[in-house]
Formats: C-alpha cells, sequence, structure tokens
C-alpha cells in the first residue's frame, strides 16, 4: 500500500514546534527567575551613601527596659510575644561599664545633615554619635522626638552629604519587594531583601501609625534605617519587629515615609508635635472577631479602648463600637 505524500513544509513545522517545547521547557524557568529575583547592587550602591550607623550613650539604669534583653527569659515566656523596639543595650554587670551603649541606624534626608531615625533609638541619649558610611562620624543634636510614631530627627554638622530621595508608600502593593540598608548588631551597611506582606497594619498600643509589614530580614541594630522600594526612594523607616526570641521571625514593620517626614516638618518647626485626639485606641478587625461580631466581611476599626471623658466618650463611643464609615469614607 502507498503511503500518503506529506504536505509540504510539515517536516519544518514539526520540527519548529519540538524546538519551541524545547526553549518552553528548558528557557522559560531561566526568562522567570530573572524576573522574579531583581538585582539590587546599583540601588544600593546610589543610596547606601545616605545610610547612617547611630550609636548613643545613655546613663546606666538598674534594669534594661527591653523584655527580650533580660537573661531569665527564655522563648516559652508570655513576655517574648510583646513587640520589640530593636535596640541591643548592653545588660547590667556588677562593675562594668557606667554607661549603657545603644546601637541603631538612620539616614540623611537633606545635604545640610538632618538625619531621621527612630524615637527608641535616641531615647534618653546623653550623647549621639553619627558614622557615615565612608567611616566619618559627628556628634548629633536632637531636633526632636515623637515618641507615639516613633520618629526623631537628629542633625549633624556637615553640608553636601548625600541624602535619600523619597517615594509613595500609598503605591507600594503587596507582594512588592524592598530593601533595607542598616547596622544589625553593628554590622554596618548591611542590606536585606524581601516583600511587602501586609499595608496599614495597626500593632497593638501603637494604632496611631499604619505599619507597612514585610519579610525583610530585620534585627537589633537596623531600627531606624531605610526601607527602599527598587527604585531605590525610601517608602518607609524600619521601627519593629514580632518575635518569640528577640530575633527575626519574618515579621518587620516600617513607618510609612509620608507620615514620617509630616512628623519631621513639625519637629524641625518647633521641636514639638501638636496632633488632635479623640481619646480611643483602635485595633483591626481580622477575620475571627468579624465572625465574633456577626460581620459580613473582616473591615473598620473596633474601639478597644475610650478615654474617660475624653472627647469620643462625650461623642457616644463605647468600647466595642466598630467604626465602618469615617467621614462619609469607609474604614477599611
Amino acid at each position: 500500500m502507498a503511503r500518503m505524500p506529506a504536505a509540504p513544509g510539515v517536516g519544518a513545522l514539526l520540527r519548529l514546534l519540538v524546538l519551541f517545547a524545547c526553549l518552553t521547557a528548558f528557557g522559560a524557568p531561566t526568562w522567570a527567575a530573572s524576573v522574579a529575583l531583581p538585582d539590587f547592587t546599583r540601588l544600593v550602591e546610589k543610596q547606601g551613601a545616605a545610610v547612617v550607623n547611630v550609636s548613643t550613650r545613655q546613663a546606666r539604669k538598674a534594669a534594661s527596659r527591653l523584655p527580650f534583653q533580660i537573661p531569665e527569659l527564655n522563648e516559652s515566656d508570655p513576655m517574648f510575644d510583646f513587640f520589640r523596639k530593636f535596640i541591643p543595650r548592653t545588660p547590667e554587670a556588677p562593675g562594668g561599664d557606667p554607661d549603657n551603649q545603644s546601637l541603631g541606624s538612620g539616614f540623611i534626608i537633606s545635604a545640610d545633615g538632618y538625619i531621621l531615625t527612630n524615637a527608641h533609638v535616641i531615647e534618653e541619649a546623653e550623647e549621639i554619635l553619627v558614622r557615615l558610611a565612608d567611616k566619618r562620624e559627628y556628634s548629633a543634636e536632637v531636633i526632636g522626638a515623637d515618641a507615639r510614631s516613633d520618629v526623631a530627627l537628629i542633625r549633624i554638622d556637615a553640608s553636601d552629604l548625600p541624602h535619600v530621595v523619597f517615594g509613595n508608600p500609598d503605591a507600594l502593593k503587596v507582594g512588592e519587594w524592598v530593601l533595607a540598608i542598616g547596622s544589625p548588631f553593628g554590622f554596618e551597611q548591611s542590606v536585606t531583601a524581601g516583600i511587602v506582606s501586609a499595608k496599614g497594619r495597626s500593632l497593638p498600643d501603637e494604632n496611631f501609625v499604619p505599619f507597612i509589614q514585610t519579610d525583610v530580614a530585620i534585627n537589633p541594630g537596623n531600627s531606624g534605617g531605610p526601607l527602599f522600594n527598587l527604585r531605590g526612594e525610601v517608602v518607609g523607616i524600619n521601627s519593629q519587629i514580632y518575635s518569640r526570641t528577640g530575633g527575626f521571625m519574618g515579621l518587620s514593620f516600617a513607618i510609612p515615609i509620608d507620615l514620617a517626614m509630616d512628623i519631621q516638618q513639625q519637629l524641625r518647626a518647633s521641636g514639638r508635635v501638636q496632633r488632635g485626639r479623640i481619646g480611643v485606641s483602635i485595633q483591626e478587625v481580622t477575620r475571627a472577631l468579624a465572625d465574633s461580631f456577626g460581620l459580613m466581611r473582616a473591615a473598620g476599626a473596633l474601639v478597644s479602648a475610650v478615654e474617660p471623658e475624653g472627647p469620643a466618650a462625650r461623642g457616644g463611643v463605647e468600647q466595642g463600637d466598630i467604626i465602618v464609615r469615617f467621614n462619609g469614607r469607609p474604614v477599611e
């Protein structure tokens, strides 16, 4: 029986299909990996010069303020469930140095020496020393600090300094790459990267700040350092971690830079922050809370505490209320 002759070009078409399949099988993963894993080298080279190490000297107290630095605590202790401010402080030692030394990070926001950091980094400091990326050291003066937002503005007597550029934290998307530069445990100019895990995150007793949650590795000494987007713009100040051990466990939180810049403008103008208050503490409505309150979805803000005789109390707001709309806009 004679075979049907192949149609012209069929062999060539089959060879092209086989080639395409091979390229898809072997080439696509490499291409996908190159897209998924950005190169941070240019960002670090350009912006790292504006990141500084901040060290302070404080008069020794009877005990460390930070629960995770108390030697007798272990990870099974419920105190480890608290959110930690991550400045390493020298534990008490009989006959030791009479002063406490603390380390943190910061970043230069203007060529004339203004630097942003965390308020807890410079808390009760008697002396502040700033070391630049090029190893020059300067004494710093405190322009102002706001404990509620954990933002502080300090200044060194220098000019023509490299400084950061600012981005829009509202434009961040969950899953977007971000990068931190700081001095964890005193290791200056350390770089870590991760993704945005959530936005507008509220923390217990920290409900003034809508934190940016990331999985960027943050450790003691990173406090006050910048969080960059891939364009090399600062979008936040690394401020807190959640940990059972005092070390990084994949949950870190940054103050949005637009909030920090608003705070620093007030600190620069008057050395303090003036803000209105309504006299309530609020927290995020989780899925579990929504179910317990019979809500269709997890949205709104739960009033967890009301200041007696405060503006909210006088207006009829009660503990346990859930605010779903404010000024005509839904509260998400």
